[in-house]
C-alpha cells in the first residue's frame, strides 16, 4: 500500500498541501456553515465512492492508479459492513466530494485496532481540509466505539496534522511488507499509551495485496 498512492493528503500533491488542522468544533462548524454534512456509508453507496475515489487518483496519480484505487475503493464498498469494513463520507447539495475507510486489523489479542485507508478529496474541493476534518469525525465515530488504536499508512507531514504519529513494527507490525515503513503511523483512541501488541495482524480480503503496501 504506497503511502502516497493510498492515502494523499485531500488527495493532492503534497506540495499543495497548506491547510492546516484546527480545533474539531471550529472545522466542523466551519463546513456545516456552508453545507457540508458528514455521515457513515453503506453498500447502496458503491458506485458513487468508486467513481469519486477513480476520478480522483487518475487526476492526482494517473489512469493506471485510478484504475487500481477505484477497483480497491469498489471491493471495499461491497464489503461494508459497519464492523469489519467502515465508510464515512464528506456530502456538499447530496454530492459525495470526500470518503475514508476504516478496516479492521485483527490480533491474537483482543484489542479493537483500525486501519484507515485509502482517501479521496474531489480535486476541485480539495485544499479547504475537507479531508482533515472527515477523518476527524470517523475518529471521533471509532472512540464511541471503544476502539484502541488507529493505524494508517501515509505521509507523516499530514497526518501528524490529525494526531497521528510515527508508529515502529517493533510496537505494531504491518500485515504485509512496507515498501515505505516511514509512512506507517498510529494514534491512541483511548488516551493510554499505545502499546506493544504481539504478532502479525490479519487486514480484510481486499487488502491482502502486496501492491497496496
Amino acid at each position: 500500500m504506497c503511502s502516497i498512492n493510498l492515502a494523499p493528503p485531500d488527495s493532492a500533491p503534497l506540495g499543495r498541501l497548506t491547510q492546516t488542522f484546527c480545533s474539531k468544533t471550529t472545522e466542523r462548524s466551519k463546513f456545516e456553515k456552508y453545507g457540508m454534512n458528514y455521515k457513515i456509508l453503506n453498500k447502496n453507496n458503491q458506485q458513487e465512492v468508486t467513481e469519486l475515489f477513480t476520478s480522483v487518483f487518475t487526476s492526482s496519480e494517473g489512469e493506471e492508479e485510478g484504475k487500481l484505487i477505484g477497483n480497491l475503493a469498489s471491493e471495499l464498498s461491497l464489503s461494508v459492513d459497519n464492523e469489519q469494513v467502515i465508510c464515512f463520507g464528506a456530502y456538499e447539495n447530496e454530492s459525495l466530494i470526500g470518503s475514508i475507510f476504516f478496516t479492521r486489523l485483527r490480533f491474537n489479542e483482543s484489542v479493537l485496532v483500525y486501519m484507515l485507508a485509502p482517501v479521496a478529496v474531489s480535486t476541485k474541493h480539495q485544499g479547504k481540509g475537507i479531508g482533515q476534518v472527515l477523518i476527524s469525525y470517523g475518529l471521533d465515530e471509532l472512540k464511541n466505539r471503544s476502539v484502541a488504536l488507529a493505524i494508517t499508512y501515509g505521509d507523516p507531514s499530514f497526518y501528524s496534522k490529525v494526531g497521528f504519529q510515527a508508529l515502529s513494527e517493533n510496537i505494531i507490525q504491518a500485515p504485509l511488507r512496507l515498501s515505505m515503513p516511514e509512512g506507517w503511523l498510529g494514534q491512541s483512541l483511548n488516551g493510554e499509551p499505545i502499546q506493544t501488541i504481539n504478532g502479525c495482524p490479519i487486514c480484510v480480503e481486499e487488502f491482502n495485496n502486496p501492491a497496496y503496501w
